[in-house]
């Protein structure tokens, strides 16, 4: 009898502790994967269609919206993770991201994004945060333009605050040192893979002169006279940017396909042909070659960039989100709800 009774107690041990090791492991997914997909399917079904429509029609008309749309999601996920901040406005102790350096006459969309929470919460009101809207029309805008399709990962809630001084601080600078780029990803959990493959998102939008003037006047010390073409180049970046002025004058970030979006930045950057300094210093300040061979590898193949694309835009979409009853579902994308 004792001998049943020391079995079962050890049996029910086992049991408790298998019981406590699921749970912690539940936990541990959970808060890896604190999103879900189909979020949506009960309470908004319409709710990614009705974005994808205005996405697509942001896009008719303005070609270039479909980069802006996938910038604003990057933007905004570097910032306090992606919670919408970079979606509000100046107000009360609220200093908009929109001011701050990297994003001051360079992100836009704002309107869309505005057009889309409209019709949504026309259909389905205090429901679909402006966060998730960002992720849904980064995807939107990518398949538009004849990049790869994913599914989304949904449940973000809304931020209450803006931080304008993380904004200066964790979004890459245009003319970032590759050791700065790897920085400001490794801060949002990302790796150097993750950096190759969003880079990629270049193949598609515009820089103004003011981001690459310096390199293309000022670049004694860059290595590209192994380059037969890059003096022509250089030529056509001077024509569209001379020395002073015109620094708000626009250039394609991908000159070969600059509305498609395809594996051709790669091509460009391996020939000493990218438009930004950042760009151009995944291969060029590269001492190990691994970043290097990655470029190649994506230049000779775009399904294995679409592949790598999708799985770090996707890492990219969880960094710190607010989910539960954390943060709120905006009414309004530019304001804190009152």
């Amino acid at each position: 009898m004792k001998h049943s009774r020391l079995l079962l107690l050890a049996a029910l041990l086992v049991i408790s502790l298998f019981s406590q090791l699921r749970e912690i492991s539940s936990e541990e997914e959970e808060e890896e994967e604190p999103l879900f997909l189909d979020y949506y399917k009960e309470t908004c079904p319409l709710a990614e269609e009705i974005v994808r429509r205005q996405v697509e029609i942001a896009v008719v008309k303005d070609p270039r919206m479909a980069a802006s749309l996938l910038r604003l999601h990057f933007h905004d996920c570097f910032v306090m993770g992606c919670d919408g901040s970079i979606l509000l406005d100046s107000y009360e102790d609220i200093v908009s991201e929109k001011l701050a350096g990297p994003n001051i006459n360079s992100v836009r969309g704002f309107e869309v994004i505005d057009t889309i929470k409209y019709y949504l919460e026309e259909a389905c009101p205090y429901t679909v945060s402006c966060a998730d809207i960002l992720a849904l029309a980064a995807r939107d805008s990518v398949v538009l333009r004849g990049g790869p399709n994913w599914e989304v990962w949904l449940g973000r809630r809304d931020s209450l605050e803006a931080s304008f001084n993380g904004a200066n601080q964790y979004i890459p600078s245009p003319n970032s040192t590759l050791e700065g780029l790897i920085a400001n990803f490794q801060q949002q959990g990302l790796h150097i893979g993750d950096l190759v493959a969003l880079s990629g998102g270049h193949t598609i939008g515009v820089a103004r002169c003011v981001s690459f003037k310096d390199r293309i006047y000022k670049n004694e010390e860059e290595k590209y006279d192994r380059y037969k073409r890059y003096e022509t180049f250089r030529r056509i970046l001077k024509s569209i940017c001379p020395e002073s002025g015109r620094d708000n004058q626009i250039a394609p970030l991908d000159f070969r396909t600059p509305a498609k979006f395809d594996n051709l930045y790669y091509i460009n950057v391996v020939e000493g042909k990218g438009l930004l300094g950042s760009d151009n210093v995944l291969i060029t300040q590269d001492e190990e070659g691994e970043i290097r061979d990655q470029m190649w590898a994506y230049a000779r193949s775009q399904e294995l960039f679409f592949k790598s694309f999708v799985k770090s835009i996707v890492r990219m979409g969880n960094i710190h989100v607010l989910t539960g009853n954390q943060g709120e579902i905006r009414r309004n994308c530019r304001f804190v709800n009152p």
